[in-house]
């Protein structure tokens, strides 16, 4: 992971927020995106880059799968070695990876492509993978076609990853192709604590100024309050997961 500003590297500085606010992944999807690493006929060595606290990387694990964790945080690593004992992790980047040419099976990342150069990752990737590798990209979004999730995402801001889907799939380059995507559609019951924990999690509030973040605390307060959101109270957050895979050629 990749940042064209700081924000990727500003998680570790509320890296225990990050893994109790964020969801976890869908087994379903993950194991989806390692359906041909799976295949290879022994346990594949995955890499998870822009791992953060190890969201991804304890389902690769899971999996069946040996894996090896790459993020620009070192703080975030940190948090991923105690959540992950005995993963291998190292500070990187998509397109400056700690790995030797064609040595893994598979590179998932999870929240992280629209933090990346899709021409200089895609390259790298392409460099570290064994031929016939997979390139897994996941995330978890907010499910938009619920009025209070726009009307959240509007105090919030949509973040990265929607703006980049809003002009289509993924951008990739070579050496890949054709992306092939799946979607699983869920929901998490969040109390108001766990929803505000979740904005502050995020980059845009992580690196806001002090009015900035009085601004949305307010905002965030207007909106909880009309949905009755109060102390132990809970509401249902519509998610809709998309992975998307392919394949390295075999040449």
């Amino acid at each position: 992971m990749v940042s064209r500003d700081n924000s990727s590297t500003s998680f570790g500085t509320v890296a225990d927020v990050y893994e109790s606010a964020r969801p976890e992944y869908p087994s379903a999807a993950v194991e989806w995106l390692l359906e041909p690493a799976l295949e290879v006929g022994r346990r594949p060595l995955v890499a998870d880059v822009g791992a953060g606290t190890g969201k991804l990387t304890r389902i690769i694990v899971a999996a069946g799968c040996d894996a090896v964790a790459v993020d620009p945080d070192p703080a975030m690593l940190d948090a991923l070695r105690d959540a992950v004992p005995g993963v291998s992790a190292h500070v990187g980047t998509a397109e400056s990876l700690p790995l030797e040419d064609g040595s893994v099976d598979a590179v998932l990342l999870g929240q992280a492509w629209h933090w990346v150069e899709p021409v200089a990752a895609s390259r790298e990737i392409g460099r570290v993978l064994r031929p016939g590798g997979t390139l897994g990209l996941i995330w978890n979004l907010r499910d938009e076609s619920q009025p209070w999730v726009r009307r959240l995402n509007s105090v919030v801001s949509r973040g990265g990853a929607l703006t980049m889907f809003d002009d289509g799939p993924p951008p990739i380059a070579e050496p890949f192709q054709q992306l092939d995507e799946e979607r699983w559609a869920w929901s998490r019951t969040v109390t108001r604590s766990q929803l505000t924990d979740l904005v502050r999690s995020r980059s845009f509030y992580i690196t806001a100024t002090a009015d900035e973040r009085n601004r949305i605390d307010q905002d965030l307060a207007a909106l909880f309050d009309e949905l009755g959101l109060n102390g132990s109270t809970t509401i249902d957050l519509p998610y809709v997961t998309r992975a998307f895979r392919t394949t390295m050629p075999i040449r």
